[in-house]
């Protein structure tokens, strides 16, 4: 899995669809975030406002965003942290390695961060022989088992109990067990040794506060509690589009990502750091990295700027249906589903991840559940107007690609297609054709497209009479 790339997506898909192990435990576990944000959305009778609140709440902020980073760097500052610029992955991991060198660090742990997934920080740090310990469970198992996460919120969605009893065995010398509870008290007792000896401890970011320089951290397990406050040095790994304005906009948020993204009311762990701890019980240092990476390339183009509107709730990955098949290691990306397949062409450019934007059925499903409102359809369609095109994923400096060449019988059906609906005459010529063509078994596999397209789905059958037909009265 872990050698998968974007520009693999079709063959990827077609390897994941062949694992009926996968798609399982993708469909129970999917289903059960879907009612579970059912049930929570449904206790909260002015939803549609909060979202309609946080979605202009983003757009202001990404609007000036450089002027709510200057409000927050200035405020943490003042507040004792040490703020670091980054604009790219390499110097982001460039400003941890050397954080972690000039104190001399050797043991670090980890919470879970998508934005140190990003720029691959873990295999950055192992060249210097200073590999964090991950110590979420979902990322403790993926690192076990030498993979990467496959979703947003849950790295460890395509692995059912029964796996992850098989890694430990192999991996921490366990007797054998599928019991949930038992593996994750063997996790407890495992991690907790790595906790008591860290020296340093990263975190993502969830909010970062311009009013007050306050960065917001949430959790469900108290891993990313212990991983912030019992080591000496607390870095944070933060990208540029997670500031918010004001102190109060949290409030809106932490109504939505909860709900949206586990069905929960309210995350366990909600862990609110403005500068290092002034009792010395906690972290003696705090630094913040604002990792650009891409981000300020796709601010600058008005259109696709709302795909940094993202909270990373992972609510569109499970009301996707294409996920929902493939789960997130088919994408080749750090972010699967429909916001990686708008997000990770822009940040890695359309030459390598061009193919993603075309992995949507385009039901809308995710901007129905998306918590902040982006219209992650009308995204996909530009993104694939531009690959056709040729265009940069984001503007401006985006690594541009080359027009999508459309294969030859592709460009003849578009052609067939044209020429008939732009004539009722042929429409109808067409229709007829359609319905006889229903009555023969064979006529579908006289066509690859048509056979590769039904080998997995059941075509609608044409009503037996036309509208127009029926319109006309009934047949004598």
């Amino acid at each position: 899995m872990n050698s998968m790339r974007p520009e693999t997506f079709a063959a990827n898909a077609r390897e994941a669809l062949a694992d009926a192990t996968l798609t399982g435990a993708l469909r129970r576990a999917t289903d059960t975030f879907a009612d579970r944000r059912a049930a929570a959305i449904g206790a909260v009778p002015d939803w549609q406002e909060l979202r309609t609140r946080a979605a202009a709440i983003k757009a202001h902020t990404l609007a000036r965003l450089d002027h709510y980073l200057e409000q927050f760097v200035a405020n943490a500052e003042k507040a004792g942290a040490v703020v670091h610029w980054a604009r790219d992955a390499n110097e982001a991991c460039a400003i941890v390695r050397d954080l972690a060198a000039a104190r001399g660090s050797k043991r670090l742990v980890k919470s879970k961060s998508m934005a140190t997934e990003e720029i691959h920080l873990n295999a950055a740090l192992a060249q210097d022989g200073r590999e964090p310990v991950e110590t979420d469970l979902g990322e403790w198992i993926i690192q076990l088992a030498g993979e990467t996460p496959s979703h947003i919120i849950v790295p460890a969605i395509h692995k059912t109990k029964e796996q992850i009893g098989e890694l430990f065995v192999d991996k921490l010398g366990i007797p054998p067990s599928s019991d949930p509870q038992v593996l994750a008290a063997e996790a407890r007792t495992r991690l907790r040794a790595h906790f008591a000896a860290a020296d340093l401890g990263i975190s993502g970011v969830n909010f970062g506060v311009a009013e007050t320089g306050t960065i917001l951290v949430l959790e469900n397990e108290g891993n990313a509690r212990m991983t912030t406050t019992l080591p000496a040095v607390h870095v944070a790994v933060m990208g540029i589009e997670k500031v918010i304005p004001r102190f109060a906009d949290l409030e809106t948020f932490l109504r939505l990502l909860p709900r949206s993204g586990t069905g929960q009311h309210l995350t366990t762990y909600q862990s609110m750091l403005t500068g290092p701890d002034p009792t010395g019980q906690g972290p003696r240092e705090l630094h913040v990295v604002l990792l650009d990476n891409g981000r300020s390339r796709i601010v600058a183009d008005e259109l696709m700027r709302q795909t940094l509107a993202c909270i990373r709730c992972g609510a569109c990955l499970n009301a996707c249906p294409v996920y929902q098949s493939i789960g997130g290691h088919a994408y080749g990306s750090v972010y699967p589903g429909p916001i990686g397949a708008i997000l990770t062409p822009q940040l890695q450019g359309m030459h390598s991840a061009g193919t993603l934007p075309f992995a949507s059925s385009l039901c809308g499903a995710c901007k129905d559940v998306c918590p902040v409102k982006i219209d992650i359809p009308t995204l996909l369609l530009e993104l694939r107007r531009r690959a056709v095109e040729g265009e940069p994923a984001a503007a401006p400096g985006a690594p541009a690609s080359l027009p999508t060449r459309r294969k030859p019988l592709e460009a003849l059906g578009w052609r067939l297609w044209s020429w008939v609906t732009r004539s009722p005459a042929r429409f109808r010529a067409a229709s007829a054709l359609t319905r006889l063509g229903q009555k023969l078994p064979f006529a579908k596999q006289l066509f690859g497209p048509l056979r590769a397209w039904q080998s997995t789905r059941n075509a609608p059958e044409l009503a037996k009479r036309s509208f127009r037909s029926q319109w006309r009265g009934p047949v004598r």
